[in-house]
């Protein structure tokens, strides 16, 4: 069996960031995702613009040329899958990786499809894949999404937002823009301040003017087949009408593979253990890049300010070689 140089688990920016780092430096790489090529850009709304400029989500220094001033999730897609193909990066695609273990100094990672045997092993799988669930009764039901791709399916239909994030907010102006009858739920008491500066005042004009309800200081307490239950900031008890509940409460990691693979999980945010400089966890050669490194924390790191870990990480393999 081929003993890869560097094994990297996740096809994302970042991911990818590290293949390209690994092949100009003459190592054999791989890498393993369990869906298509930025997976988790695929899933992202369809009519979805990034907070930063094309610049900033460059990796390599190849250029992302956009018509406008924040790309979106197609020029994204164009952009990254494009330079898989261009640099003929080794991909396996829609291949879960099951397990990873260490034996002597080589990891063992085993898929759905195959084993392979490597010196050194990369985590880059992001936070997108796991919902943060709300854990309140009928949260399983089928009107309940935690995902939003696009407004349509929701034309005319008493809808509940819950949440107050950007994918919360763009989800609500959509949808009310096509017909929806749209009511937020929010735990705090504003808006976040991290929503994109050209929307939120936007989504805060369509509540103060009751296009858009929204209840803050609110708690969901249960879901049921055609109503809500919620609790208002004055603990009092109320239950509307809903067709569909869009549940914009974020995403975590994985952490039960992070824990498998024998990495360190630090206090209530589930912080990975890594070494700011190589960005090695206690794992010897096993080592973490992009988001997937915030823990619960999802706000910490985004494509643009973990572009570097790539860099990073392969500085250190080659230094140790």
């Amino acid at each position: 069996m081929e003993i890869l140089d560097i094994l990297i688990i996740g096809a994302g920016p970042i991911g990818l960031n590290c293949a390209l780092e690994a092949q100009k430096n003459n190592l054999s790489h791989l890498i393993i995702e369990k869906g298509t090529i930025v997976n988790s850009l695929y899933n992202y709304p369809l009519y979805m613009r990034f907070f930063s400029t094309a610049e900033k989500l460059e990796i390599d220094e190849i250029p992302f040329i956009s018509t406008a001033p924040k790309p979106g999730r197609q020029e994204a897609l164009e952009y990254y899958q494009g330079i898989a193909r261009q640099k003929k990066l080794t991909i396996n695609l829609y291949e879960k990786v099951l397990g990873v273990s260490k034996n002597n100094e080589l990891f063992e990672i085993k898929t759905t499809k195959a084993s392979y045997v490597a010196k050194n092993l990369v985590i880059a799988t992001g936070f997108y894949d796991i919902p943060n669930l709300m854990n309140i009764p009928g949260e399983n039901l089928p009107k309940v999404k935690h995902y939003y791709t696009e407004p349509y399916p929701y034309a005319k239909q008493k809808i509940v937002v819950v949440g107050s994030s950007n994918s919360a907010v763009d989800a609500a102006l959509e949808t009310y823009r096509k017909g929806a009858e749209v009511t937020m739920i929010v735990r705090h008491s504003k808006i976040s301040k991290s929503v994109k500066y050209w929307v939120k005042p936007d989504i805060e004009n369509r509540i103060a003017e009751g296009s858009i309800k929204a209840h803050f200081n609110a708690e969901m307490i249960e879901i049921k087949e055609n109503t809500i239950v919620f609790k208002d900031e004055k603990g009092e008890i109320h239950e509307i009408d809903n067709d569909f509940v869009l549940a914009m409460t974020g995403y975590l990691p994985d952490f039960d593979f992070l824990r498998n693979s024998g990495i360190e999980l630090k206090g209530d945010c589930l912080n990975p253990f890594y070494n700011l400089e190589t960005m090695e966890t206690n794992i010897s050669n096993l080592y973490l890049a992009g988001v997937v490194c915030g823990g619960k924390d999802t706000h910490l790191w985004f494509i643009e300010n973990s572009r570097i870990h790539a860099s990073m990480i392969i500085n250190t393999i080659l230094s140790r070689s």
